[in-house]
């Protein structure tokens, strides 16, 4: 049932599992509720190295208070991450905590949909997490993901991975200009 002023059909599912069902408050402020859920990670969870798969558990503790304006949200996420370190690009598992709130504003009629973008707003008493999990989760995500603090990286000649051969090197660079008596010293020792 929509809630008072909602004369709309909302655009949320109630049955997707980041879609929360919020009448059970009963737009009473001081109402609470806590919720514990598994859902499956939507797509794209992450950045371009590091995230979280798509349809791997997240792990979801939340309580919902209502408040005078809406419904107040806060909680966490513990999900795994899976990427590749930016310096050597070996893989890397860990395991992520992200903490978030936000406030869900009710609907009303006297909203204009084109005033307020960074609003979150209830539809019809139900409230959509995945925008709040997919902020908390970037956010929470190290700018340059690496296997280890001290990790070496690359070779920048040959792409060796400098942490399996520490010692590696090559020999100086030749001076194009001598490039050529090079060569006749190593006919000369094959003679």
């Amino acid at each position: 049932m929509p809630g008072p002023g909602s004369d709309h059909i909302s655009n949320l599912d109630p049955r997707a599992p980041l879609v929360l069902d919020t009448r059970e408050l009963g737009r009473r402020p001081g109402s609470q509720r806590e919720v514990t859920r598994m859902v499956p990670a939507p797509a794209d969870l992450g950045i371009e190295v590091l995230g979280v798969p798509e349809g791997s558990q997240v792990e979801l503790d939340l309580r919902l208070e209502a408040v005078m304006e809406g419904v107040l949200v806060t909680g966490s996420a513990t999900a795994e991450l899976v990427g590749e370190c930016v310096r050597c690009l070996e893989p890397i598992e860990d395991e992520l905590s992200a903490r978030f709130q936000e406030l869900f504003v009710y609907d009303d009629r006297d909203h204009d949909p084109d005033e307020d973008d960074e609003t979150s707003r209830l539809e019809d008493d139900l409230l959509d997490l995945e925008p709040l999990l997919r902020d908390a989760v970037v956010l929470a995500l190290p700018f340059q993901p690496l296997c280890s603090e001290d990790c070496p990286g690359l070779c920048t000649e040959c792409g060796a991975r400098l942490a399996d051969d520490p010692d590696h090197g090559h020999d100086e660079p030749i001076d194009p200009r001598w490039a050529g008596l090079t060569q006749l010293v190593q006919d000369q020792e094959e003679d």
